[in-house]
């Protein structure tokens, strides 16, 4: 085989995880970090010149900026092409507009009120915001947490994904070289950091999620320990952006439902109810091929201003669109969760990213297993509520026919595209129709379906979701005493220690010889005394005590 050709000064063949940038002078191919070329700065590099050749042909050339309007600040400034998001007017300008505000549609609650049953009762439609922490569950570092002190807990290190708010593009670099960035007064672009996942770090340890989050969620609940796809980690972000960062309008991955809090600094919100007519606007302006150019929230009736300061948690429903300004540097926590309270709307907004061709990077990760793992779940709920008497809440059956909808669906598409998502231990087509059987059920015999849910269905969901747990907690327990090491038992030691006696006290054939006598005598001896000081060792830890007569035990 021919050997790989090698790049760079460190003449290493290509690695394609790698950031790399072209000399133009000898056409050789350079690793960024070992020229010292951060990904996000090559873009601003017009012609590049490599170490070697900068000496003989000077320092690369760097690209003009003509406007401050467009992601491509080389384009001429003539006054046609409109604004796009991001880029320095286009802040300007939003902080200088004027939207409805977000009070006509927030719930202003105390973290004691905001429970999963309370949800269940009202519905979680509208976003929520608390200043009262007591009683959320959630738990977080002081405000005094810094970036610098993300950089310890997670390592410098840790390659991440930051967005060049002004080019609204994405690219990667270490921690430590955006916390660089992030701590120098001089700031030459708008980085922003949204996607730093911390579950597996150190710093895991210093969060725990809202009550109601963790009690919701689906991968809390469904997702199984011996699962062949890997869990996904979704619940617990750090958001670090500095002033004038911005994110265009989105709807977050999977229609989850997401709970953000500002630890220090500030964000405003735009948000937009995820109404029929405004996903469908939403679709086509994501689709559309000039989407940086219009300000979505110009295009629907109503888009709320919401600013969320230091110290209050937001918490945003399903489908709900919205765009984010950051109007001071700020660190915020965050994470995302499906649960059982808007199944459809979750489905609508996944079908919704496929037709936009979502790349896989930005998607909820495995969304159709823990569908099916949901929806196996849900077949032994309504089954122990069918043999309660009591019928379950009407979000619970509106859900289920909607899961149904689209098990049949993904079924069908596997014909054709075979990427599966459908669990080894599961079998697909009779557990849509068992869930069929259930809802046709609920249908023929009339009982009609709580609105809110009655208190039995209540305590059924509970009970479910309680025996779950304790099922895994058993599950955990029983594989811990398996590789822990085994204590052994009273009658362990015991036969251990009568075979050491009868080891010791084999001896040969006996010899009518008085001197002989004498010899085997003082080994037994020997042999007695250090017997029975190994048993009084090895018995004290375990209280067992013997009582023998002519050698026979008898208590």
């Amino acid at each position: 085989m021919a050997a790989a050709p090698l790049y760079c000064v460190c003449r290493q063949p290509y690695d394609v995880s790698r950031f790399m940038i072209e000399c133009d002078i000898c056409k050789d191919w350079f690793h960024g970090s070992c020229v010292q070329v951060e990904e996000h700065h090559a873009v601003d590099i017009d012609v590049y010149h490599c170490p070697n050749c900068d000496v003989k042909h000077g320092p690369s050339l760097m690209k003009k900026r003509n406007n401050w309007h467009r992601h491509d600040y080389t384009e001429p400034d003539d006054g046609t092409k409109p604004v796009q998001a991001g880029t320095s007017k286009f802040v300007k300008e939003l902080q200088n507009r004027t939207f409805p505000s977000a009070e006509e549609i927030l719930i202003r609650m105390k973290g004691e009120q905001v429970t999963a049953r309370f949800l269940e009762r009202h519905g979680f439609n509208y976003p929520i915001a608390v200043t009262e922490m007591e009683g959320l569950g959630l738990k977080l570092p002081p405000s005094t947490f810094s970036v610098r002190d993300v950089e310890q807990y997670v390592g410098g290190d840790k390659v991440i994904d930051v967005i060049d708010v002004a080019r609204q593009a994405d690219s990667k670099m270490k921690l430590g070289t955006f916390v660089k960035y992030f701590t120098n007064p001089h700031r030459p672009k708008v980085l922003n950091l949204i996607s730093l996942e911390f579950s597996d770090t150190k710093m895991s340890e210093l969060v725990e999620v809202p009550d109601v989050a963790r009690k919701m969620s689906w991968v809390e609940n469904y997702w199984p320990d011996d699962s062949f796809f890997p869990k996904p980690f979704v619940q617990k972000y750090c958001l670090m952006g500095v002033k004038d960062s911005y994110t265009d309008f989105h709807i977050d991955f999977g229609g989850t439902s997401v709970w953000y809090h500002v630890l220090w600094g500030e964000k405003i919100f735009y948000l937009i109810k995820p109404t029929s007519t405004n996903l469908a606007l939403y679709e086509a302006w994501s689709s559309s091929p000039n989407q940086s150019e219009v300000f979505f929230g110009d295009k629907v009736e109503k888009c709320y201003k919401c600013v969320v300061s230091q110290g209050t948690t937001l918490l945003i429903p399903t489908g709900w669109i919205h765009g984010v300004l950051t109007s001071q540097d700020c660190m915020a926590f965050g994470g995302n969760f499906l649960h059982n309270l808007n199944i459809g709307m979750q489905l609508r907004c996944y079908e919704m990213e496929r037709r936009l061709k979502t790349p896989d990077l930005f998607k909820f990760p495995y969304f159709e297993a823990i569908c099916w793992y949901v929806a196996k779940n849900l077949l032994e709920m309504l089954k122990e509520l069918r043999e309660d008497n009591c019928p379950p809440s009407t979000y619970l059956v509106d859900g289920v026919k909607a899961l149904i909808s689209a098990l049949k669906t993904w079924l069908k598409r596997e014909a054709t595209q075979p990427t599966s998502e459908v669990p080894d231990h599961i079998r697909p087509n009779h557990l849509i129709k068992e869930l069929t059987k259930e809802i046709r059920y609920l249908e023929g015999c009339g009982a009609p379906a709580g609105t809110n849910g009655c208190p039995a269905t209540r305590s059924a969901l509970e009970r479910f979701c309680q025996a779950r747990r304790a099922r895994r907690a058993a599950r955990r327990l029983r594989e811990q005493q398996q590789q822990a090491p085994k204590l052994p038992t009273n009658l362990d030691i015991l036969e251990q220690h009568t075979r050491e006696v009868l080891k010791r006290l084999e001896v040969g054939p006996l010899e009518e010889d008085a001197a002989f006598c004498a010899k085997v005598h003082g080994k037994l001896n020997k042999v007695s005394t250090a017997s029975a000081a190994a048993a009084a060792e090895s018995l004290e830890d375990n209280h067992l005590r013997l009582m023998m007569v002519n050698g026979r035990i008898i208590r």
